[in-house]
């Protein structure tokens, strides 16, 4: 795959996903990041914000969410703003990767969580690096597999993440860009 080919979607916020940002702009890997009017991003390259219609098209029921996740969630309007977008993000790529922690349940912490579970639902190739754990994860079979070294194989591809990266964190997002590109 040739870098210049690729694009990756992803929310621009300061972490896994300014990190994420940082390594496709020196891989030459186009930025689609996708915000909404008034959220403050770390990454502008390729910043994308959504109009109201847009972001309609990625309205989810807070309900359902958190029953999926097994958590509440609080409705309030940043809060289902982050999750519209986080639904453009996973919606262009065909394959995502997450940085943070799996949950005993099965889910992935925070709302970083959201990308993950839709992922799931779309049926798409889904990693997360977990921090705690120092390793990467596919979902496979209904369940978390270890998944060693894992290397981006679609053009469209989501990166997202904590705002709390650590330095295995920031790390995995690196090697991965390395071992693609």
């Amino acid at each position: 795959m040739k870098p210049d080919e690729c694009t990756l979607y992803s929310g621009g916020m300061a972490g896994a996903e300014e990190t994420f940002g940082l390594a496709a702009e020196r891989s030459g890997v186009r930025e689609v990041h996708f915000s909404f009017e008034g959220h403050d991003v770390e990454r502008t390259r390729g910043l994308r914000v959504l109009d109201p219609v847009e972001l309609r098209m990625g309205d989810v029921s807070l309900e359902y969410v958190s029953r999926l996740m097994n958590r509440t969630y609080r409705e309030t309007p940043l809060f289902k703003l982050v999750l519209q977008s986080i639904w453009h993000q996973v919606s262009n790529a065909s394959e995502v990767f997450v940085v943070g922690k799996i949950l005993r349940d099965g889910t992935v912490k925070g709302g970083t969580g959201w990308g993950a579970e839709f992922a799931k639902l779309r049926n798409k190739p889904v990693f997360v690096f977990d921090q705690e754990r120092d390793g990467w994860f596919q979902w496979r079979n209904a369940s978390w597999e270890s998944a060693s070294d894992p290397v981006i194989h679609e053009s469209r591809f989501c990166g997202s993440g904590t705002r709390y990266l650590e330095e295995n964190g920031r790390e995995a997002i690196d090697s991965l860009f390395r071992r693609t590109f």
